[in-house]
Order: structure tokens, then sequence, then C-alpha cells
């Protein structure tokens, strides 16, 4: 397949707590997605699971606007949580066939009236009730919005996942492959630490350094004090910008770095070591494999 039909796109799961969002994920990329903490710090949305084939990739994510964020990321950060709606593909909304339908649900389908993408209905937990029972749950939510299709599901018995997962394949628009293969999920913090020292670089270089800038956390961990210690590389694509990023006796690259700590560390709520690098790696922009390195979602720098 030549890689301009290639398809990827980005999928919004919601629904209300325990319906088993966690248990669909898991079943799709095939193990249990770990993350470095349960808080949902994120700017554009939190990635949650990477579903990858050889012709498309989708890239499962919650969305934070359609609940009330709990902090100030600045005027961009949350406007861009609450535009996540706005960009996604399509939006699964999970109900549990166990669960009437209830105030949460009549909240969610609200909002959901305004989304742009399409929306489907997954009936989750088919298996805990009689059939019988599922066609009368089909007709309610039916009566409350136009669904793009219904699909009763088990996420916990596997029962129409891989339907599921065709239908979407299905509708995804054609795009390249953001994420490795192999990788099944992306932890928040690392997006949005790379993301706030990116805007740094940008911020303080002004035109020196355009927009040819990649920000790769190499490692985030916690030490014994709850000190979160991360190692980031700074991509540019030639010397002459390395020079300008480090300045005159390393001044510029000490500006970023101290910057850049502050702002992870409101974000993070923990004190953090920052320690960064600069690598040329030339016109990394137009390598498919440079961008799908660097995690790249957007395709616009």
């Amino acid at each position: 397949m030549s890689s301009n039909e290639h398809k990827s796109g980005f999928v919004a799961i919601i629904g209300r707590p325990n319906v088993g969002k966690s248990t669909l994920l898991n079943r799709i990329v095939k193990q249990k997605i770990a993350i470095m903490s349960d808080k949902a710090q994120t700017t554009r949305n939190k990635i949650q699971g990477v579903y990858t084939t050889n012709d498309a990739q989708i890239i499962f994510i919650d969305t934070p606007g359609i609940h009330k964020p709990k902090h100030r990321l600045g005027d961009f950060m949350v406007e861009t949580a609450y535009s996540a709606l706005r960009e996604v593909d399509a939006t699964l909304f999970m109900v549990s066939a166990e669960q009437p339908r209830g105030r949460g649900d009549d909240f969610i389908i609200e909002r959901l009236k305004k989304s742009q993408a399409p929306v489907y209905l997954l009936i989750n937990k088919i298996d805990t009730i009689h059939p019988d029972k599922l066609l009368p749950i089909i007709e309610d939510y039916k009566e409350q919005m136009d669904f793009a299709e219904i699909i009763p599901i088990s996420a916990t018995e596997g029962n129409n996942v891989d339907n599921l997962l065709s239908i979407l394949e299905a509708k995804m628009p054609e795009g390249p492959q953001y994420y490795p293969a192999d990788q099944v999920t992306d932890h928040p913090e690392y997006f949005i630490a790379s993301e706030l020292i990116r805007e740094k670089v940008l911020l303080l270089t002004h035109e020196e350094v355009p927009h040819s800038v990649a920000v790769v956390i190499e490692d985030m961990s916690r030490d014994e004090n709850d000190k979160i210690h991360i190692h980031a590389t700074i991509v540019v694509e030639r010397s002459s910008q390395k020079g300008i990023l480090i300045g005159k006796g390393g001044k510029m690259m000490k500006d970023i770095g101290i910057k850049s700590r502050k702002d992870i560390e409101n974000l993070l709520g923990n004190k953090v070591y920052l320690e960064l690098w600069v690598k040329v790696k030339k016109n990394w922009r137009d390598k498919q494999s440079s961008l799908q390195d660097y995690g790249y979602r957007d395709m616009d720098y």
C-alpha cells in the first residue's frame, strides 16, 4: 500500500465512570496500559491507546473538554483542551447495558449533539444481559440522538470489538503513521513537557530558530524524594541553529531550561531536574521516520 493511502485519525472515548472504557482500550492495544500518574494533566488531549495495523493507525484519546477542566495551562492550552471534541475524527460514546440511561449520559449526549465528528454509541457489557433486553436499550438511545451507528459490544469477552475497529478504520481519513508500530500509549506528561520546552525555544529565539525544532523527552522518572528527572533533546535542522540555542557561554540554553522547568513544575506539582541537549538532524521534517520518532501527531510544524 502506498504511503498516501495510509489512514490515521483520532477517536475520543467518553462515557460515565465504570462503563468499561479502560477494559476496551486494554483489549484494543492487547496489553494493560500503565501511565506515570493518574492526574489527568493534558494539553490537547490525553493519549490513552494507539492501535496500529499495516494500513491504518487509530489514536484513542479522552477529551478533557467535555468535563470541567481542573487547572489552567494558559489560554492556549485551555482552549485546545476545550476544542478536543472538535478535533477528533470520531467519538465513541460508551454506555453500560446493565445501567439505565441516567443524567450523566444525558449531559454527555447534549454535548455530543454539537459535535462535528460522527458519534458512535457503544453499548458495552452485552454479555451480562439477556439478548431480549438489548433492543429496548437501543431504541431508547436512538430517540435521544441520531448516532452514526450503534454497536453492542463486550469489552471483557471481546464480542464485536473487531467489528468496531473495522468500522472505525474504514471511516478514518488518509494520514501518516504518527507513532511507531510498537507504541501503544503515550504518557501525557511526556507530551506536555516537550511542548512546554518547545514553546520556550520559540519564545526566546524568536525568528532565529523557526518551527524546525522538535523536543524529544529521552527519559522521565521520579526519584525517592518525588523529584522528577527529565532528560530532553532539542532537535534542529542546522548547526547554526544549534549555536543560537546554546547561546554565548550557554546563556540561551540556561534561560530555556529555567523557564521550561518552572512551567513543568507548575504543571506536575513536583520539583523538576531538567537536563537539555541539542542535536542537529538535517531536514528532519522531510523524513517520515523522523516524524514518527518524534511522535508528531500534527503535521503543521
